[in-house]
């Protein structure tokens, strides 16, 4: 399997001794030029170099690294002194505000938080949200992954505590984390590493509540087995993973423990389709003990999806490699399929075809609320790429 080696883990694995390039120039004096900017290292700067004697680090960093987490809502902040080659943590802030759900980005407009591994690509001294540090998203892996013509950008760690889509904390926290940023950055550190999680993998509520995700997407399973590898190597080592991408997009942990053993999946079985009711919004259950199950449960639900997909290649717009899409649709409390459309992404064309098909899936096993059998709407993105890869 051919590999690309992320500018991420190369340029992480050149700061291992603590030794890092000569800046060109001094970047602080440069930023301080901006009122915001020249306010905050006031302000910052001689509590922070208290903080750091408090944890007997020596001011200031030379190396910080970030993990975000996204369900659980924490930003960490890790240091690595120069005499050492281990992080330790520094400090931890509250993300205030979040949007989307569990899973990567993909798509311009999703409101998802993106999950990977990037770096800091940009210092914004003048930021609608008072300050704010960006990711380079898309990175490798996401280029090959997300929407080939709108996969989004503009993703910062920003104050204001509002998003959608970004990592938002406090002001007062920006201005703490830009500092510590600035001085990493004037020191040498070209590649800040930011890595973002769905969950904290060692909390069992968060574990829990991502176990229950991949089910309901099980698309989404071997994503979040990877970045699980790197939590792991980083808690049992407190060092950076080196993180490469395949040919295809996926990310792998070049370090890690081997992956569990994974549940074969069941074969898909066909039903007899039966007339199907016209439902109102009232008729469908907003709240259900179990959600309905596609014959052969999920692996059986992700053979449909896998060849739904592989049959919308030629509906491409000309030049269009990939593309994403969202399908609504009901099963009725006869386990029926009824009512699919197409919500978002897709052509006229290949959206007549992905809702026919969605139409035409075997019965289900319906949902049940208060051991009754009921109706609900669902929705189910597709993946639509024709690269080859």
């Amino acid at each position: 399997m051919r590999y690309l080696l992320m500018a991420i883990a190369f340029f992480l694995t050149l700061s291992v001794s603590g030794q890092t390039a000569a800046p060109a120039f001094d970047f602080i004096e440069y930023q301080r030029s901006f009122p915001r900017i020249s306010e905050a290292l006031k302000k910052k700067e001689d509590t922070l170099m208290k903080q750091f004697r408090a944890k007997k680090l020596e001011w200031p960093a030379r190396n910080i690294y970030l993990r975000s987490f996204k369900y659980d809502s924490h930003l960490e902040v890790w240091i690595k002194p120069a005499d050492r080659d281990q992080y330790q943590l520094f400090k931890t802030y509250k993300v205030c505000a979040l949007a989307g759900t569990l899973g990567p980005k993909r798509m311009e407009g999703d409101y998802q938080v993106p999950e990977g591994f990037y770096y800091i690509n940009e210092f914004n001294p003048k930021s609608a949200y008072h300050l704010s540090l960006g990711l380079n998203y898309p990175n490798a892996s996401d280029r090959l992954l997300a929407d080939s013509l709108q996969p989004g950008g503009d993703i910062y760690i920003h104050g204001k505590c509002i998003t959608t889509g970004c990592i938002p904390i406090l002001d007062q926290q920006i201005e703490e984390l830009y500092v510590l940023a600035l001085h990493a950055k004037n020191q040498g550190q070209d590649f800040i590493p930011v890595h973002i999680f769905p969950v904290q993998f060692n909390n069992p509520k968060s574990a829990a509540y991502l176990a229950k995700y991949v089910k309901e997407f099980p698309e989404y399973a071997d994503m979040a087995d990877e970045l699980k590898r790197a939590y792991l190597y980083f808690e049992k080592t407190k060092k950076l993973p080196l993180i490469m991408v395949d040919g295809r997009g996926a990310y792998h942990v070049a370090n890690a423990v081997p992956e569990e053993e994974k549940t074969p999946a069941t074969p898909v079985k066909k039903a007899p389709r039966r007339p199907v009711k016209y439902f109102n919004e009232a008729d469908l259950a907003k709240v259900v003990d179990k959600l309905p199950v596609y014959p052969g449960g999920n692996a059986g639900f992700q053979e449909f999806i896998d060849k739904a997909s592989r049959d919308m290649e030629p509906f491409l717009e000309k030049g269009q490699q990939k593309t994403y899409l969202m399908v609504e649709f009901i099963i009725d409390q006869e386990g029926q399929p009824a009512y699919a459309k197409v919500i978002k992404g897709g052509n006229e064309e290949m959206n007549d075809k992905l809702q026919e098909r969605f139409e035409n899936m075997p019965l289900w096993t319906p949902a049940t609320r208060l051991d009754k059998n009921v109706a609900v709407k669902l929705k189910q993105s597709i993946v639509v790429d024709a690269s080859g890869q």
